[in-house]
């Protein structure tokens, strides 16, 4: 009876030095009267917990804050610095890699861009930029907490990754390979649901509960927060949108399957249909999105065309998005943001015209500000997240 007791104390003070921590992080600068009204604990039980936040340099004491009668009181803050997490978004294209503080805040930044890597070049490239970083670290009580991987493909939940087509991985122990290399924890995410996550922490999604995150690279994924929280499926595998079927004859996808949404509406189904448009050819040294949107910004009205064109195929999937899920917003983000100017339009005509009346109301279309950051963000954050859940577990 007193072990299950006492377990059951030591529960108790996790979730409430959690709830403190978390209440400070959100709420920061807040002063220990301020932090038992908001949290509901009494006074001498967040004077404790504050005290062991300090000695674990979570948290830090500023000058006074204003009084309202007496004495002027100490006011907490949530130390940010006190540690560092690595977010990494693997893109078919590129490697993007981000080293931030524990609120989010980015202290530094790799862009690489890659080409048809082999898994063997795309893991030395990921030791080389996480060295990199690891050498711009400040001086900080915990250092580097965790790593932060995004990948365009199926996750289980034990971070293995199941299937990433447009990368050609099936079955990789990303996370194990980087583990074993920087003793830090390492935490495998679907790219998609890692930028879902990005955009609600820190990014469009703030004030909505219901987001549709659409990440338009060369391939397309999506992440579900659904009612505040992100969801997984069943088996963690959910967000698999860019291949729904939108053409039963269509050609066939990487995954497998026939006439996936991605093979009409994504980064390299613009890059072929300007070469069938002959606004690219295959002598081209640069086959890129970044020169389509250099040709549309000089007017070019043949690719304005194209582009505008895409939009289009863009509305079909989300029309099915949005009359399955009935989001608040739906967020366009990663590289299809660079064609904002010219599809946003286009996109809200069609989607008025074909999604259900019903689901119109209050119904919010954006594009990401974080642009192509949301991903690596979002992987950083929930490296932080861990930490500091698994930091208040072991004390």
């Amino acid at each position: 009876m007193k072990i299950t007791q006492t377990f059951n104390q030591h529960v108790v003070k996790q979730k409430n030095k959690s709830l403190v921590l978390h209440t400070i992080k959100e709420t920061y600068p807040v002063s220990r009267a301020d932090l038992a009204n908001t949290t509901g604990l009494n006074k001498g039980t967040v004077s404790s917990l504050v005290n062991e936040l300090l000695e674990e340099q979570l948290i830090l004491e500023s000058g006074p804050g204003i009084s309202s009668g007496g004495r002027r009181p100490v006011m907490l803050l949530f130390n940010q610095s006190a540690g560092y997490s690595i977010g990494i978004d693997i893109g078919v294209n590129y490697i993007l890699a981000i080293l931030t503080d524990l609120q989010g805040g980015i202290c530094d930044e790799r862009l690489i861009k890659v080409k048809d890597l082999t898994l063997s070049q795309t893991i030395d490239i990921l030791f080389s930029v996480i060295d990199e970083l690891m050498l711009h670290v400040p001086t900080s009580p915990y250092g580097v907490v965790g790593i932060g991987v995004g990948v365009p493909g199926t996750v289980s939940r034990s971070g293995k990754i199941l299937l990433a087509p447009n990368l050609n991985w099936k079955d990789i122990d990303l996370k194990e390979v980087i583990e074993s290399q920087y003793n830090i924890p390492v935490k495998i995410v679907n790219e998609a649901n890692a930028g879902a996550h990005g955009e609600k922490r820190f990014g469009a999604g703030q004030p909505f509960n219901n987001i549709v995150y659409i990440s338009g690279g060369i391939g397309i994924g999506v992440g579900l927060i659904l009612n505040g929280k992100l969801y997984k499926g069943h088996n963690g595998l959910s967000g698999e949108l860019g291949h729904m079927t939108i053409n039963m004859n269509g050609p066939l996808c990487n995954c497998g399957n026939k006439g996936c949404w991605e093979l009409y509406a994504s980064e390299n189904a613009l890059i072929k249909m300007a070469l069938t448009q002959e606004i690219f050819t295959e002598n081209d040294e640069d086959l890129s999105l970044e020169k389509l949107v250099k040709l549309a910004e000089e007017g070019d009205e043949k690719t304005i065309s194209l582009i505008e064109s895409l939009s289009e195929f863009l509305a079909i999937g989300m029309n099915n998005i949005i009359n399955t899920f009935n989001p608040e917003q739906i967020i366009i983000g990663n590289r299809l943001v660079a064609l904002q100017p010219w599809i946003e339009n286009a996109l809200k005509e069609k989607l008025a015209k074909n999604v259900l009346a019903a689901h119109q109301k209050d119904f919010q279309l954006h594009f990401s500000k974080l642009e192509k950051r949301s991903s690596a963000l979002g992987v950083a954050a929930f490296s932080t997240e861990k930490f500091l859940k698994t930091n208040l577990e072991e004390i």
